[in-house]
C-alpha cells in the first residue's frame, strides 16, 4: 500500500481516492468494523455507501477520527 506521510490539511474537502475513482465527495468520518476511519460515502441512488477510505489510520472512536480530519494530523492513502 502506498501512502503519503505528510498530514493533509484540514482545508482538503473531498477524497483524493474518491476523485481517481470519478467521485466529488467530501471527507467525513465513517465506521467499519476494524473501527473509524476518514473517508468518502455516496447517497446517490446508483452508488449508496462507502466510495473509499482516504485515511492509513484507523481511529477508536468518531471523536477522534472528527478531531484528526479537522486537525490534518492523519496520513493520506495512495493509489487504488
Amino acid at each position: 500500500m502506498n501512502t503519503t506521510n505528510a498530514t493533509v490539511s484540514s482545508s482538503q474537502q473531498c477524497g483524493k481516492l474518491a476523485q481517481e475513482a470519478g467521485f466529488d465527495l467530501p471527507l467525513q468520518p465513517l465506521h467499519s468494523q476494524r473501527g473509524w476511519y476518514i473517508g468518502t460515502f455516496s447517497d446517490d441512488n446508483s452508488v449508496f455507501g462507502p466510495v473509499s477510505r482516504e485515511s492509513v489510520e484507523y481511529f477508536s472512536s468518531a471523536e477522534l477520527a472528527t478531531q484528526a480530519l479537522q486537525d490534518g494530523t492523519w496520513t493520506q492513502r495512495c493509489g487504488l
